[in-house]
C-alpha cells in the first residue's frame, strides 16, 4: 500500500525548512560586500552558487509564491529586467 502525503494525494508537499531558508536569507538586507555569501554558508551550509540554483527554482514554484509572494513577485521582476538587458 502506498502512503498518502500528508496534505492528500493531489495536494503538492509544502516547502522544505532549506526552501524556506533560502527564502528567509533573501527577504534580508545586507551591509556590505560578502555579507549575504557569508550568511548564505553559515546558515544554509551551502555555497552561494548552490544558493542560487535553488533560488532560481523556486521562483517558479507556486508554493514558493504561496508562502512568500512578496519575496518571489520582486525577485520574479529582477529576473525578468535582467533578462531583458540580454
Amino acid at each position: 500500500m502506498t502512503a498518502l502525503p500528508p496534505n492528500g494525494p493531489d495536494e503538492p508537499a509544502p516547502l522544505s525548512d532549506r526552501d524556506r531558508a533560502v527564502l528567509a536569507v533573501e527577504r534580508q538586507s545586507w551591509a556590505g560586500p560578502g555579507a549575504k555569501e557569508r550568511a548564505i554558508r553559515e546558515q544554509l551550509g551551502i555555497s552561494p552558487t548552490r544558493y542560487y540554483q535553488l533560488l532560481n527554482a523556486l521562483l517558479d514554484d507556486r508554493r514558493a509564491l504561496e508562502a512568500d509572494p512578496v519575496t518571489v513577485n520582486r525577485l520574479r521582476r529582477v529576473r525578468e529586467a535582467r533578462r531583458g538587458r540580454r
